[in-house]
């Protein structure tokens, strides 16, 4: 990859408790204040903000300039609905239920419709009238790929609130499951949006077949930075359940909880060593699109900014 808008950081200017495999780190309040005075109070929230390394910066590092202010926040309308969805009973009565339906709704079959976005009515959920702002500014930049990247977000939040639905006992089951809660789709939106990339139609299977085992990195370097926020959240909503996968392994392995951070980070390394394997030899395989291969480089990139963000982000900490 050719580098033109990041640059590579000191190693000795930040952390990674040795989970990044040798890849170096390179490298928006507007969503926040608009979700408040719009849909609800969001006190106590923590977004994509870190210091000294913000989320965004760090995860999409070799974003085309004019495009991260929109996708940073589109980020952060994402994390606020990702604390949405966790705090969601999704095996409620019929009123839970409603409420789910509600939920998903801002995403649903016509998300992506420019007509239906552009009108925006004033009864329309305001969820919908903010996720109409971006998707209006994203087909202004690049109408395609905008329009790839939010039917890529609507198949996301529709396939994240399903996998959640079920409780899973083991990492072999939960794994799968969180490569999908961990953003897959959304993530794929937002690379190839940033990067102006376009993985071409007979390419795209295999592409998103390539990529599982970095989304696997991202959702459990997720995991093992977002324990603590997440049991706390079961906890005050009496949930005997955590979609995290301390809790799957605490209970697989019937291991104490720092046992199990330390199973979960052997396998972040085995994952991380796993996709360093994939994406260097599709560097060299020529058959492959250079957007394609550009494509998985990034997501390697991405790893290590999650992992540095997620380290020491407030959202976590």
């Amino acid at each position: 990859m050719e580098f033109k808008y990041s640059r590579e950081v000191e190693n000795d200017l930040y952390e990674t408790d040795g989970l990044n495999h040798g890849i170096p780190l390179r490298g928006c309040l507007r969503a926040q204040n608009d979700w408040d005075a719009n849909v609800g109070n969001i006190a106590g929230y923590q977004g994509g903000i870190g210091d000294p390394y913000s989320f965004m910066a760090v995860t999409l590092p070799e974003c085309l300039p004019e495009r991260l202010e929109i996708l940073a926040y589109a980020n952060e309308f994402a994390f606020l609905y990702d604390d949405k969805l966790e705090n969601l009973d999704l095996h409620g009565g019929l009123d839970a239920q409603s409420a789910v339906h509600g939920f998903l709704a801002t995403f649903d079959d016509e998300c992506f419709d420019k007509t239906a976005l552009g009108r925006a009515k004033a009864h329309a959920r305001p969820e919908i009238r903010l996720q109409s702002r971006i998707f209006t500014e994203m087909v202004a930049l690049d109408p395609v790929r905008g329009e790839t990247s939010m039917k890529a977000w609507a198949e996301f939040v529709q396939l994240a609130a399903r996998t959640r639905v079920k409780q899973y006992m083991t990492l072999a089951e939960y794994v799968p499951a969180r490569v999908i809660d961990a953003g897959e789709m959304l993530w794929f939106g937002f690379l190839t949006f940033g990067m102006a990339l376009t993985i071409p139609a007979d390419e795209y299977q295999t592409c998103m077949e390539m990529a599982r085992p970095g989304y696997a990195v991202l959702g459990l370097t997720n995991d093992l930075y977002s324990w603590e926020k997440e049991l706390k959240a079961a906890k005050q909503a009496r949930s005997n359940y955590v979609f995290n996968a301390i809790w799957v392994i605490m209970k697989e392995y019937q291991a104490d909880e720092e046992e199990a951070k330390g199973i979960c980070k052997q396998q972040i390394r085995a994952y991380m060593s796993m996709f360093v394997k994939v994406v260097d030899r599709a560097k060299g395989d020529s058959t492959l699109s250079r957007d394609f291969r550009l494509y998985l480089e990034a997501l390697l990139y991405s790893c290590t900014g999650n992992l540095v963000w997620s380290i020491s982000c407030p959202r976590y900490h």
